[in-house]
């Protein structure tokens, strides 16, 4: 049987990171799943999802605590349930939005989607200059879980009337399902 494990990690960036990390998972059968990893203020930052054998869990996760005296904090958790399991009574959507920076924009975003009861399931954002302006741009991407009890519509509209407030343009495009 095969248990996800869930990793935090922060540090002071440095070549070769991404390869010791690597090692210890391949080291002990896991598998590398997913991962969000960046460069944030002169640290490496990031998040990783391993599938390994159960009978390595705790092997892996001393070996990668090991790590530390290289000057990277690691979290672990094992995972609950499948790696990736269906969602029943939900509807996969993408959220891209650009606009002129300014603080609280997540804030007002995240508070409408989640008084809809829409869950945020993955969120990437950057600041950017803009190639033409020069001005400061924030930009998301996110997938959002919503509930099918949601009308699109409704949710389109919402979305639309607060871009217009934040002055920044949002699109909301279903996500494609996957071959299976």
């Amino acid at each position: 049987m095969m248990t996800s494990l869930v990793l935090t990690l922060i540090g002071e960036d440095r070549p070769g990171l991404v390869r010791a990390l690597s090692e210890q998972v391949a080291a002990l059968g896991g598998n590398w799943l997913e991962s969000r990893m960046a460069r944030l203020a002169g640290k490496f930052a990031g998040i990783l999802l391993v599938s390994v054998p159960e009978a390595n869990a705790d092997a892996l996760a001393a070996a990668l605590r090991e790590l530390e005296s290289q000057g990277l904090r690691i979290t672990i958790e094992k995972g609950i349930g499948e790696v990736e399991t269906p969602v029943q009574g939900y509807r996969m959507l993408k959220l891209d939005l650009v606009g002129q920076d300014r603080p609280g924009i997540v804030r007002d975003i995240s508070q409408a989607l989640a008084g809809r009861g829409v869950s945020i399931e993955e969120l990437t954002t950057e600041y950017i200059s803009g190639s033409w302006s020069g001005e400061n741009l924030f930009q998301a991407a996110a997938r959002l879980r919503v509930p099918r009890n949601v009308a699109l519509d409704e949710l389109r509209e919402l979305l639309e009337g607060l871009a217009n407030e934040l002055m920044v343009d949002i699109v909301l495009d279903e996500v494609p399902k996957r071959a299976g």
